[in-house]
């Protein structure tokens, strides 16, 4: 047993509040510090070696890197179609669905969607489909605007994913995993490409805003996951304060706030070349950033600047689609400013606050395409006529599709279907007004020139300019990228 006396001394040595790397450098002989720098390792040296150019990690690590090969895009605006639109009723357009109505499709497995005890039998769509455009394609009644712009899309009919629940599609068709702790796309992009705007963040993202909540997963829908915090989505509600604690304390001038980030940039840094901590250089930068943001968010928020007729376009001063339309024109001056990667999310987390149209799928996706219609198409006229469209690339979407039958209810609705759904691309070196895949007779299943999530985020990273099995990033002893160990590009869809 230990003396006494030595166990006094020893405690008297130890300083009133012992920070916990001092205690495991002093607990067992130094073998829990050990420990921990095992655990930082593989952090360490990730975060020391980018992608693209082979180098470290800059001053800046948001700063602009050169891609793999010439992209046709610079930046990405992905609208988020939170909850499961039904291709059925928006862009895939099927007669035999018509001629069908009521019957039980044979060989269905109940278990598919998420309510076994609720299912009907095939159902059409309770929306009239006409043809749009040079390319003739087939557009719901839903989306009178967005169906002036059929020749600039590119409809991907044929993609499919691998759950049917909302919190791990969403994952998947984020994160390109069903797991939590995994970074998403655009975070993979500001990795890989960094930004053009060092007063503003790479990565943004605006959640629906009338009252409905963050989708399903929350933030981690735009997580950095293992890669520095510092490329994670920042998210801005466009319905109060844009972002939290940003404005200077008031009373505080400029000398003073930049005298408090500068010594605790001196004392954070003195610690992070002690401990080569990755996560604490992400918050070094973050605070930098915070700074720099003062100036440049509020400006590249306001719409005052912006003429009547562009409010008029979008429809700003429309109740319905108002705050979807505030979200799309900050997109537009985003990506004017150099932000690399911008998703906005219609819809929040319960059921009927989303285009999850489990009951009454009129009365649902009648309502979100009032507020979402006019804005997009808004978005993708107002970036053609400035000559964006063509290094921006929109994307429209969301985790999976809906079943062709019915689930039962007072006003029927459509369960969950992860065996096909759509989405459509436009701009950034997109070839508009094509099709690439099919659905089966119904639309039940994607059977012609199947799309995956991984060959959608590895298109995605192609017209940025990044091969997708170059972009990696070393964790827990291996090398992790976007698209695991799959994805194809979809070349049909390319200029």
């Amino acid at each position: 047993m230990t003396d006494p006396n030595t166990i006094r001394r020893l405690m008297s040595d130890l300083s009133p509040i012992l920070p916990r790397r001092e205690m495991l450098r002093r607990a067992g002989a130094g073998f829990g510090i050990l420990g921990l720098a095992g655990l930082l390792q593989n952090e360490a040296i990730a975060a020391a070696t980018m992608p693209v150019d082979g180098g470290g990690l800059a001053d800046n690590p948001l700063a602009p890197r050169p891609s793999h090969f010439p992209g046709k895009a610079k930046s990405v605006i992905w609208l988020f179609i939170n909850g499961g639109p039904s291709h059925v009723d928006t862009f895939d357009y099927k007669p035999e669905l018509e001629k069908r109505d009521g019957q039980e499709l044979p060989g269905f497995d109940k278990n598919t969607g998420f309510f076994a005890g609720a299912v009907g039998g095939l159902m059409k769509s309770p929306f009239e489909f006409h043809q749009h455009g040079q390319s003739g394609a087939w557009v719901s009644s839903l989306f009178p605007q967005m169906a002036k712009h059929v020749d600039k899309m590119a409809f991907l009919k044929s993609c499919w994913t691998d759950t049917n629940n909302h919190a791990p599609a969403l994952l998947k068709i984020n994160t390109g995993v069903t797991r939590m702790g995994f970074p998403c796309t655009g975070s993979w992009v500001t990795y890989g490409l960094g930004s053009e705007n060092r007063d503003l963040p790479g990565f943004v993202v605006m959640y629906d805003t009338k009252g409905r909540g963050l989708p399903k997963g929350y933030a981690q829908n735009w997580s950095a996951g293992f890669l520095p915090g510092v490329f994670q989505g920042t998210g801005i509600d466009t319905a109060g304060t844009p972002i939290p604690n940003l404005i200077r304390t008031k009373g505080m001038t400029d000398a003073q706030q930049r005298a408090q980030f500068d010594l605790a940039a001196r004392l954070n840094t003195h610690h992070l070349a002690s401990t080569g901590d990755a996560a604490l250089q992400a918050r070094i930068e973050s605070f930098e950033l915070a700074y720099r943001m003062q100036m440049s968010a509020p400006e590249a928020l306001a719409l005052t600047s912006e003429t009547k007729e562009t409010h008029d376009l979008y429809g700003l001063d429309d109740p319905t689609c108002g705050h979807f339309a505030k979200q799309c024109l900050i997109a537009r001056r985003l990506v004017e400013r150099g932000v690399r990667f911008i998703q906005i999310y219609s819809g929040g987390e319960e059921n009927q606050k989303s285009w999850d149209g489990h009951a009454d799928i009129q009365g649902n996706h009648s309502g979100f395409a009032a507020e979402t219609d006019r804005p997009i198409a808004a978005l993708l006229e107002d970036l053609s006529r400035r000559g964006l469209l063509d290094e921006t690339l929109v994307v429209w979407g969301g985790e999976f599709g809906r079943l062709p039958i019915a689930q039962k209810s007072a006003k029927p609705g459509r369960d969950h279907n992860p065996h096909a759904f759509t989405v459509w691309m436009a701009g950034g070196g997109v070839k508009g007004g094509v099709t690439h895949g099919a659905t089966d007779e119904v639309g039940f299943k994607a059977v012609e020139d199947r799309v995956s999530v991984n060959d959608l985020h590895a298109t995605i990273l192609h017209l940025l300019g990044m091969d997708h099995r170059q972009l990696t990033y070393r964790f827990n002893g291996r090398d992790f990228r976007l698209t695991d160990v799959a994805g194809v590009v979809v070349n049909d869809i390319l200029v």
